[in-house]
Order: structure tokens, then C-alpha cells, then sequence
């Protein structure tokens, strides 16, 4: 066995997945919200903080907006 190995020369394929990276985060929603997901999370078999991506992942790409009305 090498002492030091070339990485390079051993995988010069690029990560497809690279663009995909998720990113740890801490972030403050409300508990309602949060049981909503969970409540999902049952019905659909995914887990809710993968349905809380998708949402947002969804919004993002299709550049949603908001749009509040306050009562």
C-alpha cells in the first residue's frame, strides 16, 4: 500500500449529486405547522422534514411569491 495516494487520479468523475447538497439549518416554525407536516408525514410515508423540503424546494423553483392579506 502507497504512502500517499494521487485523489485526483482516482475519481476525476465530478459529483452529479454535487447541486443537491443539502445544508444543516436551524430554524424557528411554529408548532401548528410543524404538526401540520407531521400529520402528512403519516398519510404519505415521507418523512416531514423531507415534505418540508419539497415544499420549499418547490416554491424556489417555480419562484412563488407571497402573497399576505392580513385579516
Amino acid at each position: 500500500m502507497r504512502d500517499e495516494y494521487d485523489i485526483k487520479n482516482l475519481n476525476p468523475r465530478k459529483n452529479p449529486y454535487s447541486k443537491k447538497m443539502k445544508k444543516p439549518i436551524t430554524i424557528n416554525i411554529n408548532t401548528d405547522t410543524i404538526e401540520y407536516f407531521k400529520n402528512l408525514s403519516e398519510h404519505s410515508g415521507i418523512p416531514y422534514q423531507t415534505l418540508i423540503n419539497l415544499y420549499l424546494t418547490d416554491c424556489a423553483e417555480n419562484q412563488r411569491e407571497l402573497h399576505l392579506a392580513w385579516k
